[in-house]
């Protein structure tokens, strides 16, 4: 069997950092505004429902 103990993700083939580091960011932009969206909608419900 091969040995597996060691995972070296540093010298790992297929690795594309950029396509990451977008990909994250675009998450943490798309939670944001979700968050800033949401915060909003409680926010006008609260005025105009009560």
């Amino acid at each position: 069997m091969s040995d597996h103990n060691e995972i070296v993700y540093s010298t790992a083939d297929g690795m594309d950092y950029p396509a990451h580091e977008g990909t994250y960011k675009a998450f943490i932009k798309f939670g944001t505004i979700g968050t800033v969206a949401v915060i909003t909608v409680v926010s006008l419900m609260a005025i105009f429902l009560t």
